[in-house]
């Protein structure tokens, strides 16, 4: 004659269902039709499980739909969480700086011996080098070294570093930058015959350079060694190889980051 004890019904306590995140491999069964499987993804806004034998199926996120365990759950799409801004690292190894913009060019430079040389600082330092405003200018070699520098008049504010190539004792590159004493401006260079070696062999593809014996165009030998037609086919194969300070000799590095720290000292 009476139905159910309203004041019984209105305490009853409502079952509470818990919400798991679907996290990846995540192992829940549909409760409607009994699929069971690992959560693999989501597609339209529904879950994709796929089960054992790789069969894959998508069920809504609806609440209490899944079981874990044997008991019910709803399950959610996991929140991402935002990603910290990675650091990035330009080719010369230097921490790049977010959101600078180049400098106008300062009146300090750094001269190079030819447009190779030019472009290999390019592909390592250039960013660096825009950041300091700082530009590099090839010579047509350094013949006319001590000259040259003189026209530039260097001074505190207007700094002059040059890299030059095969500086070792003896050698002629020796004896022309032994007579550059002015203190507004550093010279260093390498031991290579050609900034060419100073990228690591192995990066083209050899175990080393060859050995061009005295009186034969180093380039042109390096080419006839290498079964390269003309040098300009060599020199695009060297740099397309180089994509950072680790592509390079270990004295080129020394020499640009000596360089680079003489024409910004002091600098704003």
């Amino acid at each position: 004659m009476y139905g159910e004890d309203v004041l019984k019904a209105q305490w009853r306590r409502k079952r509470v269902v818990p919400e798991v995140d679907a996290e990846p491999d995540l192992v829940v069964e549909d409760a409607d039709s009994g699929f069971c499987g690992a959560v693999v993804g989501f597609e339209l806004g529904a879950v994709v499980l796929e089960d054992r034998f790789g069969k894959r199926r998508n069920f809504p996120l609806t609440p209490a739909a899944f079981l874990l365990d044997g008991k019910a759950v709803t399950l959610r799409k996991p929140q991402v969480a935002p990603q910290q801004p990675q650091r990035r690292i330009t080719a010369s190894g230097s921490v790049a700086v977010a959101g600078v913009k180049a400098q106008v060019a300062k009146a300090s430079r750094i001269w190079v011996e030819g447009i190779h040389d030019a472009a290999l600082v390019e592909r390592i330092w250039g960013d660096d080098l825009r950041i300091e405003g700082i530009v590099v200018e090839p010579l047509n070699g350094i013949d006319d070294l001590q000259a040259e520098v003189q026209a530039f008049r260097p001074s505190r504010d207007r700094r002059l570093g040059v890299l030059v190539d095969h500086l070792v004792p003896g050698s002629k590159e020796s004896r022309i930058v032994a007579a550059v004493t002015d203190p507004n401006v550093l010279v260093t260079g390498h031991p290579y015959i050609d900034i060419w070696q100073a990228v690591k062999p192995e990066r083209i593809g050899f175990k080393k350079w060859p050995i061009i014996p005295p009186g034969r165009p180093w380039k042109e030998g390096v080419c006839e060694a290498f079964g390269v037609r003309e040098p300009a086919d060599m020199w695009r194969r060297i740099l397309r190889e180089v994509s950072s300070y680790k592509d390079v000799e270990t004295p080129l590095i020394n020499s640009m980051e000596r360089l680079i720290d003489f024409v910004t000292e002091g600098s704003a």
